[in-house]
């Protein structure tokens, strides 16, 4: 399964500007991450010191992000990331290096 850094930022024209609407869309997106915390599809869910935007790391596959962002629309404005953890990356490069300083030697 793979990971993915999601950045997030609120949109600020799609956003009702009375208190009651604007508190509609806030309650059922907040579902929505509680539901994808629980199913273990979000790691970790948080939000910057602006107000505005923060961050959502995922384990899940891409049709699930396509899936979740999608009822986001057009509350908020994304960027995705996939991403591999460092041990494994680690793991990638060092064979990579190796590789490349042993065909050096031939």
């Amino acid at each position: 399964m793979a990971r993915y850094l999601v950045l997030w930022r609120r949109s600020p024209t799609a956003w009702p500007t009375d208190s009651v609407e604007y508190s509609n869309p806030v309650m059922k997106i907040g579902q929505l991450v509680d539901n994808s915390i629980k199913t273990g599809k979000v790691i970790e869910h948080g939000h910057f010191l602006d107000g505005t935007s923060g961050y959502s790391i995922w384990e899940a596959e891409a049709p699930d992000l396509l899936r979740f962002w999608s009822m986001l629309v057009p509350y908020y404005e994304k960027e995705v990331h996939e991403f591999i953890p460092y041990e494994k990356s680690r793991e990638i490069l060092g064979a990579v290096f190796k590789a490349q300083t042993e065909t050096t030697k031939k």
